[in-house]
């Protein structure tokens, strides 16, 4: 017990054992279950006595409209100073350890408040317009549980709340987890990786991001519109990430083989030769499939699976009948780099070679209006030719298409590491739509950048 007899204190509870509950009957002197408490004042013993007919009123009270708004709703209790210890906000503890049970409420009466309540966030969720997946975020359980043990009068976040001290307090709350990378560049050295890419306002921007044992950080991007990305340009931009990082933690930096990059490369040699400059394996390999598709053994094949995707895309009728035979499967690949796509469609082709075959030779493509065009004539030659799929076959399979592991050790698609690439993907080729006009296929620049080393 305290010593002074102060009525806004808590009583001493040492040597008292059981829950909160009897925790309080020992205070208000309640007898039957616990001894009373001999030190603890009448302002103390009214306090909880109190708080215990609050609990006792909400678990008789008759449940109306499910207490979701629905119905009357009952005033929320006064909180205590034993609360803060009774009921602390802390929601990963639910969700790591085990399922709370409910004390009172019958399993009928709870599948329907959790379905109702369930409503309530579903429909939040169809308004706003955010994506299914993301309830599978760790802190959106997190969010669910933290205000499910606040309980009623929870009052939510004001948009300046969101924007100004949460964001800052995030921020925050971010560089100091990223404290166990940074202790990771000193003791194992980091990457620079810098890539450019235009997105679909057309602005350049410039991107900076740290490479280590641990994972990847994104240090900084900018504008460069309005710069020309000059070797000079690069090289003040990676200069001042370096010195940012510290010299003495940077091994080396990765960029594409572009000329101005490589300018770069002798301009930072210069000045630290301790640094290395590596060119990007992914621009490599890209320079390596340009220069693949260009042989005479494989550009006919590939010019042949373009002209052949090209032509079943510029029409609804034929769009329509390879999606039935593909079940609805597209051979397309969108947000791809120019010198990989030919590759991947041809490999997206054979993938689909016994559907393709059973399209062109189906009564259906017979009574087709494009079967008698001239493109129609070519793109049947091309299904049914017994080169096509031989030469295909070689250029679709070889090592370069299949999956490669990291460093890592993860299997990685070829695919999804070519969604990189530092310019727009332009197409300019004319289509006959269905009723005979004239059509352009629009270009399309790829948005999210993967930096590989």
């Amino acid at each position: 017990m305290t010593s002074e007899p102060n009525s806004n204190a808590v009583p001493n509870t040492v040597g008292v054992s059981g829950g909160v509950y009897r925790l309080k009957e020992h205070v208000a002197n309640i007898q039957g279950n616990v001894a009373p408490c001999r030190m603890a004042t009448n302002d103390n013993q009214i306090r909880v006595e109190v708080n215990i007919g609050d609990e006792e009123e909400f678990e008789d009270q008759e449940i109306e409209g499910l207490g979701l708004g629905l119905g009357p709703r009952k005033t929320p209790k006064i909180h205590g100073p034993m609360d803060r210890f009774a009921s602390p906000i802390n929601p990963s503890s639910s969700i790591s350890g085990k399922n709370m049970q409910q004390r009172t409420l019958n399993d009928t009466i709870l599948k329907e408040r959790v379905h109702a309540t369930q409503k309530y966030v579903a429909k939040w969720v169809y308004q706003v317009g955010i994506s299914f997946n993301a309830i599978d975020n760790d802190c959106y359980l997190q969010m669910v549980e933290a205000i499910g043990r606040f309980g009623p009068s929870f009052k939510p976040p004001s948009q300046w709340q969101l924007r100004e001290p949460f964001l800052k307090e995030e921020f925050e709350s971010t560089k100091e987890a990223l404290k166990k990378q940074e202790e990771s560049w000193k003791i194992d050295g980091c990457t620079i990786m810098t890539d450019a890419w235009t997105d679909r306002k057309r602005r350049s921007i410039m991107n900076l991001c740290v490479n280590c044992k641990e994972d990847t950080t994104f240090l900084s991007s900018k504008e460069s519109s309005d710069v020309a990305h000059t070797g000079e340009h690069i090289f003040s931009y990676v200069l001042a990430a370096i010195e940012e990082v510290g010299p003495e933690n940077v091994v080396q930096v990765v960029t594409d083989n572009a000329s101005n990059n490589m300018a770069a490369a002798k301009m930072l040699k210069e000045k630290m030769p301790s640094i290395f400059w590596t060119s990007c394996a992914t621009h490599t390999i890209n320079l390596m499939l340009e220069g693949i598709g260009k042989l005479p053994r494989f550009k006919k094949t590939l010019d042949l699976a373009k002209s052949l995707t090209i032509f079943i895309y510029a029409h609804h009728i034929t769009l329509a009948l390879m999606r039935t035979f593909t079940r609805k499967r597209d051979i397309v690949r969108p947000k791809v780099t120019r010198f990989a796509s030919a590759f991947l469609t041809l490999q997206s082709i054979l993938e689909k070679k016994d559907r393709l075959k059973a399209m062109f030779t189906s009564s259906d493509w017979d009574k087709c209006k494009w079967s008698k065009s001239v493109k129609g004539k070519v793109a049947y030659s091309t299904v049914l030719s017994t080169v096509f799929w031989n030469v295909g076959e070689v250029a679709g399979t070889v090592e370069f298409i299949e999956p490669r592991r990291s460093g890592r050790n993860e299997v990685r698609d070829l695919e999804d590491e070519f969604e990189s690439d530092n310019e727009a993907v332009e197409e300019n080729v004319e289509f006959e739509s269905d009723d005979d006009g004239v059509f352009e296929m629009e270009e399309y620049v790829v948005e999210d950048e993967e930096l590989d080393s």
